[in-house]
């Protein structure tokens, strides 16, 4: 790519759930669920197969899934360029919210993705290829939303240190979004690379970094039933104390570790809401944290999202910018909880 030449769109960090046979090998994958699950809500990818292999060595190629470091690598890459270049150039700016107790107020962003431009996606020819059923993609198209903050890079009232966003955002993501945002109402672990990773050593550029996938569950109001998201959740330190956390829908309706996604919660869920059937939406995300020289912290996130079922997408549209700006207020009383309770 020339200075002169505008990255393109990829093939990664999209709406489009990822199946499990694009993704590295986990020895999760060795097992397949036979059951039928007709209901559309249930397989967001009704196109995925339904049998996978895992790879002994998950650090290796093997049986068409790529090999772990690459993955991760053209994850991050893809998901820091959409960010730090794409965004900046083709999103909208729209008004400025408050969102307390933060003091920092929240900058929104806005871009639509056609069906023509996704068509464009080199999904079977980029580094990384995946499958991407065309028929699907003759309508599909993304609606992005995002948002950006600056926070003064201290441990006081309204605001909070990277290291404390660090924790927040980058250390267990899924499991401090349950705690900060109200109706989540579980994030169900389903597998990581964690041991893999460790495995594999060094990836050049990067530290810290972490995978696996979850199921999150948001409760909504009656009579609308409970939305389960299943992501792929990809977090890096990128340099200094700047980190990412990107977040990919994937296709598990199949996997015999998954909880919601294959129905499993209807009769071992511990609790009446989670023994819910959900409907299964999709989710993607991205959330990119950089001190400035100013020694403010930038925090950017941006995300695409369907969360199907009898919810119209024009009503997610006008939802969607509010309820990314309320988030970075839940953080700030997250932080600001921990310190009262002397954990910061």
């Amino acid at each position: 790519m020339t200075s002169q030449e505008a990255p393109g769109l990829g093939n990664l960090v999209r709406l489009l759930p990822i199946s499990l046979k694009d993704i590295p090998s986990h020895s999760a994958f060795e097992q397949s669920v036979s059951t039928d699950i007709n209901n559309k809500d249930h397989n967001p990818n009704p196109s995925s197969d339904k049998t996978f292999q895992s790879s002994p060595n998950p650090l290796a190629r093997r049986e068409g899934h790529p090999s772990l470091i690459e993955f991760i690598k053209a994850i991050l890459t893809e998901a820091t360029v959409f960010i730090d270049n794409i965004l900046p150039r083709t999103f909208t700016e729209g008004s400025e919210k408050s969102s307390p107790p933060s003091a920092a107020k929240v900058r929104l962003l806005k871009r639509m993705i056609s069906p023509s431009e996704l068509r464009q996606v080199p999904w079977s020819s980029s580094k990384i290829p995946r499958n991407a059923d065309q028929t699907v993609l003759q309508n599909m198209e993304e609606a992005w939303f995002a948002r950006r903050s600056h926070h003064v890079n201290l441990k006081r009232s309204g605001t909070a240190d990277i290291a404390e966003i660090d924790d927040g955002l980058m250390v267990d993501h899924s499991e401090h979004e349950k705690e900060y945002t109200p109706d989540v109402f579980d994030s169900y672990k389903v597998v990581d690379w964690d041991k893999e990773i460790q495995q594999s050593g060094e990836i050049p550029g990067y530290s810290r970094v972490g995978m696996n996938i979850y199921e999150m569950c948001h409760q909504l109001p009656f009579p609308l039933m409970p939305r389960v998201f299943p992501v792929l959740v990809v977090t890096a330190v990128t340099g200094g104390s700047d980190f990412i956390v990107v977040q990919i829908p994937i296709d598990i309706h199949t996997l015999p570790a998954s909880f919601y996604s294959n129905g499993r919660n209807v009769q071992e869920g511990d609790s009446s809401v989670k023994r819910k059937k959900p409907v299964l939406g999709i989710y993607t995300s991205i959330e990119r944290c950089r001190v400035l020289p100013d020694n403010q912290t930038e925090w950017t996130m941006a995300t695409a999202s369907d969360a199907k079922g009898w919810l119209p997408m024009w009503a997610q549209k006008l939802g969607v910018p509010g309820a990314i700006v309320k988030d970075v207020g839940y953080l700030m009383q997250w932080v600001a909880d921990k310190r009262t309770a002397g954990r910061h």
